[in-house]
């Protein structure tokens, strides 16, 4: 009986004993977490604005036309005819190869030919009084006629011993003297067509369609304000797929002492004027993988936007897909911010 009266009093004090635990415990619980906070940003309105597109690209000045002289046959170089540096007419005669074997076999062949055709007019008087057979006269032609081909060949071979000036142009710097062997694979020197310069540059892919024959471009040398121009006359057939650009070729309007083939340009060409483009700040712009976005402010909340860009300049970057006039974009903060967060505006940024 004893037993039993003290496991009944243990029973009590051990139910006292959890709800006096469960009543600590409910007190002392974590409080329900608070509603996050607006995060501050500064925004920026769009709205519509006058754009003069312009792009600048850089580009090189090259003469009208340039190449590399070789020479045609491989020898000794007997003579160098022409100064580094100089001004040269078309067809004038720069290096000269050694020859003389080919002049003993020329004097040699003509000797043959001064008898063959003395053997064939004796012939052709005795094929008058059947003295010959018409079979022989004909040999006789033959033999005179097969002379004369072999100076053609032999005259050939000789004029491959001159390097001539293929157009008139300024002379390059070059590495041969005289007494030099060189082969078709050696670089004698350049020659450059300078009265007459162009361009070469690229444009990005998208502005590919504005650049046609005929039309203007301005441009730029180092250390020369001045702005010069140049007709376009051609551009490639394909796009580069490494760059994504096309290559143009235009042609200088009027030479100037400054400018040096080879020499480095900025181009700029005018693409026209748009009265309604929508620019915003180019910090406000997010890259993907596949394409951009911005966030955007709609009822207190931030919001993703895909959009697509267009003309761009130092500051700015047109949006021609994605936004529209009176849009507020976020151009602060933009890696705390999520779909959904709240944003308090801390600065509107102005044009």
């Amino acid at each position: 009986m004893r037993l039993n009266f003290s496991f009944h009093i243990g029973c009590f004090f051990l139910t006292a004993l959890v709800f006096s635990c469960a009543d600590v415990k409910e007190k002392s619980g974590t409080p329900k977490s608070a509603a996050p906070k607006a995060l501050k940003a500064d925004v920026y309105i769009v709205t519509p604005q006058v754009l003069s597109q312009d792009i600048e690209v850089a580009g090189s000045l090259l003469a009208a036309e340039e190449v590399e002289l070789h020479p045609e046959v491989s020898g000794r170089v007997t003579e160098v005819l022409f100064k580094e540096g100089g001004n040269v007419t078309q067809g004038t005669v720069l290096l000269k190869l050694y020859d003389a074997d080919l002049q003993a076999h020329l004097q040699k062949l003509l000797v043959q030919l001064t008898t063959a055709e003395q053997t064939a007019e004796r012939f052709a008087a005795l094929l008058k009084i059947n003295g010959v057979s018409q079979q022989e006269y004909d040999l006789n032609v033959l033999a005179v006629n097969n002379i004369k081909a072999d100076i053609n060949i032999i005259r050939t071979d000789i004029s491959k011993t001159s390097l001539r000036a293929p157009f008139s142009g300024k002379m390059g710097i070059t590495p041969i003297t005289k007494g030099a062997y060189v082969s078709p694979q050696t670089i004698i020197t350049s020659l450059r067509k300078l009265s007459q310069l162009k361009l070469e540059f690229t444009v990005p892919e998208k502005y590919g369609s504005t650049m046609k024959s005929g039309n203007t471009v301005q441009f730029t040398i180092e250390n020369n304000p001045q702005v010069f121009e140049a007709k376009i006359i051609a551009t490639e057939n394909t796009i580069a797929a490494e760059t994504r650009s096309l290559k143009i070729k235009a042609l200088v309007g009027k030479n100037d002492p400054s400018m040096i083939a080879g020499g480095f340009i900025k181009v700029k060409i005018p693409l026209g004027e748009n009265d309604a483009a929508l620019m915003i700040p180019t910090q406000a712009i997010i890259p993907k993988a596949r394409g951009k976005e911005v966030i955007v402010l709609r009822n207190g909340l931030a919001t993703i936007a895909s959009v697509s860009t267009g003309f761009r300049n130092t500051t700015q970057v047109e949006i021609v897909d994605g936004l529209k006039a009176g849009d507020t974009v976020l151009i602060t903060g933009l890696l705390a911010f999520k779909p959904g967060s709240k944003v308090k505006v801390n600065k509107i940024i102005n044009n």
